[in-house]
């Protein structure tokens, strides 16, 4: 139960962020909200009419993004909100008399949050929590009714709680049924009971949801507004902008520590990233707890701020500040006694991100008595860029690390984007032109119908030999434009799960401050985010809502998951356009794809990792149809003992298996690592072991409950996804240089 959209950056958290100047007087929201609507309608790719009907989406989503669940607010409520904002919501908000009405629907919120809290003390003071009934919870109320009125609102949070708590207990009787299994201490010996970890959570619930300003209320009404045209315009203050800019360049100011909100209302040291301001400082440890924080390091007792049940976000403002500053933290020690604090200084600099970066990896496979293949492997998190001073360029990265696998005589280039969300489309425009001929990479059409085509920008590619792109659902927007680029022009076969997101639109920026009177408050007016045009690949497809499909699938867990923008409300659909004029693809023929396909198939079919994963698909898709959980312990009991024995059995067979898999890829594989830093370095590639491999950027926290996870890790620290796209690319290396050899390809 949480803000659909409370904003809590955690990683950001990371207190990696740059510099806000202190806050003075707000912006008037009620002429931002104006000025939006306007903007809205001039900018828009869909041009929707701003209307009746618009408004009352507004109002519609706001209410959703509250209450997500649909738990707190009444059809009461939402009958009494339509009543009197309905039929004028748009007409408020072209007035500048919008905030009024957020303000007033955000209190009722916090009231019924209140109300709430209270009913959950009485409940978990009381014997109404009985687990020997025959009642039923939904797992998401996402698209349920509301309940009718107080006394169905009442009925539903008491399931709600019970669920909190049956929860909790069923969690904390596994982890001690598998310590004593595995001899090993119980980490839930010393935890708080089932009850008070549910009373202290909903408590840090509501101190969210009280500690909420004018500013922020307008962020939720605001992007409710902006996000009822299409699930990617938003609003964004002008901190959100900030701290979108700083993960687009990679490189952050901060102390360097990843932070999280603890139940009881302290903020735990979750991570310290190697040789960054709190590394190197030395004092602030693991698992430490900040429950103050000194942003200008005065050493006055009086600026010390109490941050217990503070938003991780407000946390997050004030311990950044500017570089070469510092900041005091008050800490209670993991290793100290309870209530013990000290105090942490710390000075701000720049914390370079290296887990967000491109990285390469070159892997030696063995086939028999052939010459060993050599594998060039180019891991994409996202498409990065400086977009303020240009020294940070993601497309720059990829080259060094190409051109290096390339010294290194790479028989075939794996290039892996999944979970990659997008970022800049120049970049990727230049990246296109690594792999192919100058050409068309992507098509984008405005609202008025014109279209535009954009090339790759290198005239000669960099690499021409086989090529596989490894996407799944979360390989999106950017990410998109160069697999479905590279597919269209068979350039290289997409491997992965059936296709990617499918975010084909494209977003601007705009800063809502320069539209307003010459003498308001600009600084903290924030940004329009807006939906401007559509992208569509070289073939003239759209990537909106299909996505890229992949020529060879791979199961994935992720085919049961609702994830993608077909899940998305308010998505704008998919369409095609005519093809490029200069799109010339090469020769579908030379990529193998149905020879590939079924190589695949008859090792996935003989794969048990992916008949499990199958299983696990079926499984989830059931659990999601139903929507239902049992509130009767001895059910829930039953089922877990299912799922306990399903993965006890699952992890017998896979040690016997995994083991002899580990031998065979001794005499199979040696692996190489590439970082920036060693191309930059001139360091000599040195091998390693992908199974004892950790990251090496930031030092995490240990979750004793990892512990009691006997599950064998996969051998060689490949899983199945990646163990089968080398496969895939070997046989493709194959292929082709026996197409080669008999003249069929040059």
């Amino acid at each position: 139960m949480t803000l659909h959209r409370l904003r809590n950056t955690i990683l950001a958290a990371a207190v990696l962020a740059s510099f806000s100047p202190l806050k003075g007087q707000q912006a008037d929201f009620n002429e931002v909200g104006r000025q939006m609507s306007i903007m809205l309608q001039n900018s828009h790719f869909a041009r929707l009419p701003f209307d009746e009907a618009l408004g009352r989406r507004f109002l519609d989503d706001y209410l959703k993004d509250l209450d997500f669940q649909r738990l707190y607010f009444t059809q009461e409520d939402v009958d009494r909100f339509n009543e009197s904002y309905g039929s004028r919501m748009h007409s408020l908000i072209l007035q500048g008399k919008s905030m009024e009405a957020a303000t007033t629907i955000y209190e009722i919120f916090k009231e019924r949050v209140r109300a709430r809290v209270a009913q959950t003390e009485k409940l978990l003071n009381g014997n109404d929590l009985d687990f020997a009934s025959d009642d039923k919870v939904m797992m998401s109320r996402k698209d349920a009714a509301w309940p009718k009125n107080e006394k169905e609102a009442t009925e539903l949070w008491r399931l709600q709680i019970k669920e909190a708590v049956l929860g909790e207990v069923l969690r904390r009787e596994m982890l001690a049924k598998m310590a004593k299994e595995q001899g090993k201490a119980d980490p839930g010996s010393d935890d708080r009971s089932p009850k008070d970890k549910v009373s202290l959570r909903y408590k840090r619930f509501l101190a969210s949801v009280e500690d909420v300003d004018n500013e922020e209320v307008a962020n939720y009404f605001l992007s409710a507004v902006a996000r009822a045209y299409d699930p990617h315009t938003d609003y964004m203050s002008a901190r959100e902008m900030g701290r979108f800019k700083d993960s687009m360049k990679n490189e952050l100011v901060g102390i360097g520590a990843l932070l999280q909100p603890e139940e009881d209302g302290a903020t735990k040291i979750m991570g310290i990233v190697v040789g960054g301001p709190a590394d190197r400082e030395g004092s602030l440890k693991l698992n430490d707890r900040v429950v103050g924080v000194n942003a200008l390091n005065t050493e006055k007792p009086a600026d010390m701020i109490d941050i217990m049940f503070m938003k991780i976000d407000k946390v997050v403002d004030l311990i950044r500040g500017k570089e070469g500053t510092s900041v005091a933290l008050k800490v209670e020690p993991a290793s100290g006694a309870p209530g013990v604090t000290r105090i942490v200084v710390i000075q701000r600099g720049k914390v370079e991100m290296k887990d967000e970066q491109a990285s390469g990896e070159l892997i030696e496979l063995k086939n028999g008595k052939s010459q060993p293949k050599r594998l060039g492997v180019i891991a994409l998190p996202s498409f990065y860029a400086d977009f303020d001073n240009g020294e940070v360029s993601c497309a720059d990265d990829v080259e060094m690390l190409l051109k290096r696998l390339m010294d290194e005589k790479i028989d075939g280039l794996i290039l892996d984007l999944r979970n990659n969300g997008g970022g800049s489309l120049d970049e990727v425009r230049r990246m296109t032109g690594f792999f192919m001929e100058q050409g068309p990479v992507v098509q984008v059409k405005d609202t008025l119908g014109r279209v535009q085509v954009k090339n790759s920008e290198n005239g000669k590619p960099i690499y021409t030999g086989p090529m596989v792109v490894l996407t799944d659902r979360s390989s999106a927007s950017a990410s998109e434009i160069l697999a479905g680029a590279l597919q269209d022009f068979n350039r290289a076969v997409v491997v992965g799960e059936a296709s990617t997101f499918g975010k084909g639109t494209v977003q601007q920026p705009m800063d809502i401050g320069r539209m307003l009177p010459l003498f308001s408050n600009r600084n903290d007016a924030g940004f329009l985010k807006v939906t401007i045009q559509k992208f569509y690949r070289p073939s003239g497809s759209s990537t909106q809502m299909d996505g890229v499909a992949s020529d060879i699938i791979i199961p994935s867990i992720m085919d049961g998951l609702e994830i993608g923008e077909s899940y998305l409300e308010h998505s704008l659909p998919h369409d095609l356009i005519r093809s490029a004029g200069d799109f010339k693809p090469l020769d579908a023929e030379r990529l193998f794809i149905p020879k590939l396909k079924q190589l695949s198939l008859n090792r996935v079919d003989a794969c048990r990792d992916f008949e499990y994963v199958r299983d696990d698909v079926r499984r989830t898709t059931e659990r999601i149809t139903a929507n239902t959980l049992s509130l009767n312990k001895a059910e829930r009991d039953k089922e877990l003992a299912e799922s306990d024995a399903r993965q006890k059995e699952r992890n017998a067979e896979r040690r016997e298996r995994f083991a002899k898999i580990a031998e065979e890829d001794k005499q199979r594989f040696k692996f190489y690592k590439l970082t920036l830093d060693d191309i930059k370095g001139g360091n000599e590639l040195k091998s390693y072991d992908p199974s004892e491999e950790s990251a090496s950027f930031m030092r995490k926290a240990k979750d004793e409950t990892e512990d009691l996870d006997d599950s064998p890790k996969w051998p060689t620290g490949l899983d199945p996804i990646k163990r089968e796209s080398i496969a895939v690319m070997r046989d493709l290396v194959e292929l082709s240089e026996s197409a080669r050899v008999a003249g069929l390809i040059e």
